[in-house]
């Protein structure tokens, strides 16, 4: 039923950032929107697979503080280093859900999950928050009275309401026990109006997302509120617990991907 509401003539977010990954998953629409982003971002595909890392960094660490849970919304289409591939093989018996609302995600997650007793898949809107906390499969699969890790990465700069996206996430933090940890990564600007913000978010009001938001370091900080944030803190995903200490250099007063991981006292 999914593969009916799939248009290839339409470009995809979860497809043009498989294609910043190197994927294969995407449509001539998908790579021709892609590479605007390119020309106007021309580290978006470095900065996506250091997303990528910060996900594989920040998964393995919340298993390493004895989590056993994740629920990854706005998971994207699966690729190598998945959130159940990292979580399974730092803490062999992990559960994870995937939430996408995206058919084109569901389709790829459950094929590729359907040997997997421990990792499910569902379909669920980022917009209605707790219709995916109380979604049966998720709550069949995952004990929300016991610590779970929540990932929402490069998702919520897609909400361009502000209240609406804070709203969002202040949802999901109520529903994170004590010793449960926020992971979160969000397109970043010093200035809201910086040209190749804009022209950016212009190229993706054609995508099935239909806009694409940056937020100020403060918006984005504020969704940790109440939390303990795991240092380095909300830093550039490249500066996050790099492998090297020459890529810990940021400089915040360039656009970029934030991310930061927080635990619930």
């Amino acid at each position: 039923m999914a593969d009916a509401s799939i248009d290839p003539t339409v470009p995809n977010v979860a497809r043009m950032y498989d294609f910043y990954l190197g994927g294969k998953d995407n449509f001539a629409a998908d790579r021709e929107a892609a590479e605007k982003i390119i020309a106007i971002v021309p580290d978006v595909c470095s900065t996506t697979k250091a997303n990528r890392d910060f996900l594989g960094k920040a998964v393995r660490l919340a298993a390493e503080h004895g989590v056993r849970q994740f629920l990854d919304i706005g998971a994207g289409l699966p690729t190598q280093e998945n959130v159940h591939q990292v979580a399974q093989r730092a803490a062999p018996g992990s559960k994870t859900v995937y939430v996408d609302n995206d058919p084109v995600v569901l389709v790829h997650a459950r094929a590729l999950l359907d040997d997997s007793k421990d990792t499910r898949a569902v379909q669920g809107d980022l917009r209605r928050p707790q219709e995916i906390l109380d979604h049966p499969e998720v709550r069949d699969h995952l004990d929300l009275s016991q610590p779970v890790a929540v990932l929402m990465l490069a998702v919520l700069h897609f909400l361009p309401g502000h209240d609406e996206a804070a709203r969002i996430v202040e949802t999901v933090k109520q529903a994170i026990p004590p010793g449960g940890f926020l992971l979160l990564s969000h397109f970043y600007t010093p200035d809201e109006q910086e040209r190749k913000v804009q022209a950016g978010g212009r190229v993706y009001q054609s995508t099935n997302s239909g806009s694409l938001t940056a937020r100020s370091l403060e918006r984005i900080t504020g969704y940790f509120s109440g939390l303990e944030l795991v240092e380095p803190g909300l830093v550039p995903v490249q500066a996050w617990r790099p492998d090297w200490e020459e890529d810990s250099v940021f400089d915040l007063s360039v656009p970029g991907l934030l991310g930061g991981m927080a635990r619930v006292p």
